[in-house]
């Protein structure tokens, strides 16, 4: 069985969920400065993934994705057939879960005492076996 990109997108959004949700217990996205921190980082999105797409270095199987634009049809649209600013949907699905995710994992590590605070040397673990 072989998944599209939508589909995968999807699954990367729910796992991302489920981890901040129940796993990590983080809860970031029932925070309003997440949604305020991911609309800057959403904009960014979609000038670089715009850029890529609307310039050709990437290319996407139109099979793969919504909306059914193959690159032999030329350049795809800025807005519509399953794109926007020229990159496909399921972009923005990979990178909220990316972002999501990341913000997440800093979040419980930085709760568990993990280099919270800048040093140099070993890692936290291997000082501590070090110490005894």
């Amino acid at each position: 069985m072989s998944l599209s990109y939508t589909q995968i997108g999807l699954i990367a959004v729910v796992f991302a969920v489920i981890c901040d949700l129940f796993v990590f217990r983080t809860r970031m996205i029932t925070r309003p400065i997440f949604w305020t921190s991911y609309a800057i980082i959403f904009f960014f999105q979609l000038i670089t993934n715009g850029m890529f797409t609307g310039f050709g270095i990437v290319k996407y199987d139109g099979e793969a994705i919504i909306g059914n634009t193959s690159p032999e049809s030329g350049p795809p649209p800025f807005i519509g057939e399953g794109r926007l600013a020229f990159a496909p949907i399921e972009d923005l699905l990979f990178g909220f879960a990316l972002v999501l995710l990341s913000i997440s994992l800093w979040i419980f590590w930085g709760r568990r005492g993990v280099e919270r605070t800048p040093m140099s040397g070993p890692p936290v673990w291997v000082r501590s076996q070090n110490q005894d």
